[in-house]
């Protein structure tokens, strides 16, 4: 029974992570488009709440069912011996890590920078910085297919480190591909701000 609870968990997570990945997704896009500061902000500021209000709780309840599961099942290190269950592990540490220092810090940055620009109703130079940054971007355009990865994993379960580095590899590629034409399809063009009556 406790482990089909703790199975029910997981899928919740893995829900609630996609969803917040896909919502980020969609208002990082939004936010490439707008030529308003106004709309450009609220754009910025519903990245914010996918990440910290959808992924960050999906990602905890990930977290701690998967851990709780790996030890019932598996007794501690045993897991190493299985590359499906391995790869996931190790690919979530480094998403989670990754998400939250890099990602999540470059969207609480921008946001930030975005109210400042609101604050005295012009884009500042370092809005405008902050928002052609490489690092964050490949990064973010990595949270999908690494999440993606991570899944195949664990629904074909490879009895080999195969898939795991084609799969690495193939999420790598993706990332940069998206990181260097997302940017030149939506150049970015400093929003103007109009007051609103």
């Amino acid at each position: 029974m406790i482990y089909s609870l703790l199975q029910y968990a997981h899928l919740i997570g893995l829900m609630l992570m996609g969803a917040g990945l896909i919502g980020v997704w969609i208002s990082d896009m939004r936010s490439r488009k707008v030529r308003d500061l106004t709309f450009f902000a609220e754009a910025v500021r519903n990245i914010a709440v996918f990440y910290d209000g959808v992924v960050v709780p999906g990602a905890i309840i990930l977290f701690a069912s998967g851990a709780w599961m790996t030890v019932e099942m598996w007794g501690g290190w045993g897991f190493m011996q299985h590359p499906w269950l391995a790869g996931m592990i190790i690919l979530f540490a480094i998403e989670f890590v990754e998400g939250n220092t890099v990602t999540r810090l470059y969207f609480m940055r921008l946001r930030r920078l975005t109210n400042e620009a609101l604050a005295q109703g012009s884009v500042t130079p370092e809005l405008s910085h902050a928002r052609q940054e490489h690092v964050p971007t490949f990064t973010h355009f990595l949270d999908i297919p690494m999440l993606l990865l991570i899944m195949s994993l664990g629904v074909m379960k490879p009895t080999t480190w195969t898939q795991f580095i084609v799969g690495v590899i193939g999420a790598l590629a993706m990332a940069t591909l998206l990181a260097l034409w997302i940017p030149r399809l939506y150049p970015w063009v400093p929003p103007t701000y109009h007051k609103r009556s």
